[in-house]
């Protein structure tokens, strides 16, 4: 008895220190295969139904026909996104439905070469009620720090979703005559506080022209367009910040933006973990590393 018990205790601290992730409850489940095969699959029938209920939410039929369509070449892959990215992150709260769409269809614009998921997600943006003047200006609010070329093929890819689902708007357009300098100035200070314009000023010796571009279109054109909230287009910033990668110093100053214009850490963070299904687990793990930095200078509980 002694023996069988010095065995289970063994198996039980080599499956802890091999790095399961899931805990000791898992470690005792290995010991009893039949009991832990039974609650597996109790816990993946939870998550399939909890991922299909998003799914359906987000998407209506159109998701599941996706799923469905996988079924003769990659099941396996479907059942993974229904469980994992619908019943594992977007199933979780923190961030309403809308702005995981809008933080979604950032993350795949900033990739570039997305448009089979682009057209998937900015019809369920649609489809949970973010507005279409909504999508266009967070894909216009990529191009600081993506470029043109993504964001033009992404409005592409929303032209031909809004004809589609026969969506008719009138795109907005700015009319604001003060000077672009001015009004960007007071937009960059707004955002990231005294701290922007220092990053400016430090271009003064090699690029003062970059600085004032930035000053000038970064936040006297985009930001300045009033069609889409601060908060939201924090979450937009950072998402496609992530999802681009190798991008740690201007997502600690965005990070920082976020928390100025009202999101909590736990925003921040729950909107890095929504990119995951997206972009993937290291661009993620690197963002959260650069969270952490921000949370630490300023003290902040990330919780």
């Amino acid at each position: 008895m002694n023996d069988a018990r010095s065995t289970a205790e063994m198996t039980r601290r080599a499956t802890l220190t091999g790095g399961a992730l899931v805990g000791i409850g898992l470690a005792e489940g290995l010991l009893n295969p039949a009991s832990a095969a039974a609650a597996a699959t109790s816990r993946d029938d939870s998550r399939y139904e909890r991922g299909l209920a998003v799914l359906h939410e987000t998407s209506g039929e159109r998701g599941a026909a996706v799923i469905e369509s996988l079924r003769d070449v990659a099941p396996d892959l479907g059942r993974y996104v229904v469980e994992f990215a619908y019943g594992d992150v977007y199933a979780r709260p923190g961030l309403d439905l809308r702005e995981r769409e809008l933080s979604t269809v950032a993350a795949l614009a900033a990739q570039g070469d997305t448009a089979p998921q682009l057209d998937f997600h900015i019809g369920a943006a649609l489809h949970v009620g973010v507005r279409p003047e909504e999508v266009i200006e967070a894909l216009i609010h990529i191009v600081p720090f993506m470029g043109f070329p993504r964001a033009l093929n992404a409005v592409g890819v929303a032209r031909s979703v809004f004809a589609d689902r026969g969506v008719a708007f009138e795109p907005p357009v700015v009319h604001d005559t003060r000077d672009r300098y001015v009004r960007g100035t007071e937009k960059l200070v707004e955002i990231d506080g005294h701290h922007g314009l220092e990053v400016i000023e430090s271009l003064g010796d090699i690029a003062p022209d970059l600085g004032r571009f930035i000053v000038e279109f970064t936040f006297g054109d985009v930001y300045h367009r009033p069609w889409l909230s601060p908060r939201r287009r924090q979450l937009v910033t950072v998402a496609a910040l992530t999802a681009f990668g190798d991008t740690a110093p201007q997502l600690r100053v965005h990070i920082g933006a976020a928390l100025n214009v009202g999101l909590s850490p736990a925003q921040v963070v729950e909107t890095l973990i929504h990119v995951v299904p997206y972009a993937g687990f290291p661009r993620v793990l690197n963002a959260l590393g650069a969270a952490r930095e921000v949370f630490e200078k300023r003290n902040t509980p990330a919780r």
